[in-house]
């Protein structure tokens, strides 16, 4: 049978990536509902030209005429802003893969958990921002969630069905591109110094996150949602080859690894695919070739952003929401070169100092307006940061 698929986020590193598995499966094995972009028309127009979907979102408004004009042709319907990405969300589809990046794909995903399909979750932030809220969703409607990230979907494939016998979850990190610097080169870091990751293709935001460890600190807080752990019960070691995606350690002793070369389409595949299989365009490991693997622990004082992940998660509240919003601000300055590398961290600790003065900083946001306006909130507060810096 034909599977529907919807792409929230088609023109990015994921949804090419999805996209991809399309182009190369058989003829007829999927159909493309709904594919969004934020404001990149050259890009989801080719994609369009190319999988005719049923439904194009496009958030930038600003740009309708010209994404009109360039389909003119084609027989698809379009709808344009923050509301035609729900509308997209919620069109039929057998999976959906949840791509967009940041705070900004919140309601988008929970529209598309709201269907009670498959989902697949690349978009970390929502269970950041919104982990109470999100998990309810996706129990209310009885959707399947498949987390698409590298070391979520690890886990969850190596992941048994009885969850008292785990001990811990085991994240694993490339440690980016200066994760042998010392702390003077870190000071003199450019935005092409940190775009330029040693191992994995991705977009400019999670290429930052990357180069300060907050990739990694947004995933331990995503992992403690996905498979219900505690901060204590989830570490992170520093893993540079990118073989193994994750680990599970058993109360017995025994530790189950996912391994695979680091290519996104493999877990996008078992996402795509799941509960079957099917195949993937990857490279496939060669062990005769592996000189060795090797592992360390993160360092906390050249990397604080990992360490303010940790907190927030263990401080619940308003602390992940709070966390996530100042780092994707204080990124946006870093591209911008209004900020510099190092001080990344230091206005989102501050942010997170600000905030946590509030008499309501231990609550979570109870819903999803709540959720966006302290999002905003904290933008404001980084903005106010980097003034005085």
């Amino acid at each position: 049978m034909t599977k529907r698929i919807s792409v929230l986020g088609s023109t990015g590193s994921i949804g090419k990536n999805t996209l991809d598995i399309v182009r190369r499966a058989e003829a007829g094995a999927y159909k493309i509902v709904a594919l969004t972009a934020n404001s990149s028309v050259d890009i989801i127009a080719e994609q369009a030209e190319e999988f005719h979907p049923e439904f194009i979102a496009l958030a930038d408004e600003a740009k309708a005429a010209e994404l009109t004009s360039r389909l003119s042709d084609m027989d698809v319907e379009l709808g344009f802003g923050s509301e035609a990405l729900i509308e997209a969300a919620k069109r039929h589809a057998d999976f959906t893969m949840a791509a967009i990046i940041g705070s900004a794909g919140l309601e988008p995903t929970l529209a598309a958990v709201g269907q009670g399909n498959h989902v697949g979750l690349a978009n970390k932030e929502c269970l950041v921002c919104a982990g109470e809220t999100f998990m309810k969703a996706v129990k209310a409607s009885g959707a399947t969630l498949l987390p698409v990230d590298s070391e979520h979907n690890a886990i969850f494939q190596v992941l048994e069905d009885d969850p008292k016998g785990v001990r811990r979850l085991i994240l694993t990190a490339s440690g980016g591109p200066f994760r042998e610097a010392c702390m003077e080169r870190l000071q003199s870091v450019t935005r092409e110094d940190a775009l330029n990751h040693p191992v994995w293709s991705m977009g400019a935001k999670i290429s930052i996150d990357s180069a300060t460890l907050m990739n990694k600190g947004l995933e331990l807080i995503e992992a403690s949602w996905l498979f219900d752990r505690p901060s204590s019960e989830i570490d992170v070691i520093v893993h540079p080859q990118s073989i193994i995606h994750s680990m599970v350690e058993y109360l017995d002793g025994s530790v189950l690894s996912q391994m695979g070369s680091p290519d996104m389409r493999t877990p996008i595949a078992y996402a795509m695919g799941w509960p079957k299989r099917i195949a993937a365009p990857v490279e496939r490991l060669d062990f005769a070739k592996i000189s060795g693997l090797t592992f360390f622990e993160p360092d906390m004082e050249k990397f604080p952003a990992l360490r303010l992940a940790r907190e927030a998660l263990e401080a619940g509240g308003q602390a992940p929401c709070v966390l996530n919003a100042a780092n994707e601000q204080a990124v946006a300055a870093f591209l911008d070169g209004k900020l510099p590398f190092l001080g990344i961290a230091r206005v989102v600790e501050a942010a997170l100092d600000a905030h946590a003065k509030g008499s309501d900083f231990a609550c979570a946001p109870a819903h999803v307006e709540a959720v966006m306006a302290l999002d905003r909130a904290a933008r404001a507060t980084v903005d106010e940061q980097i003034v005085n810096l």
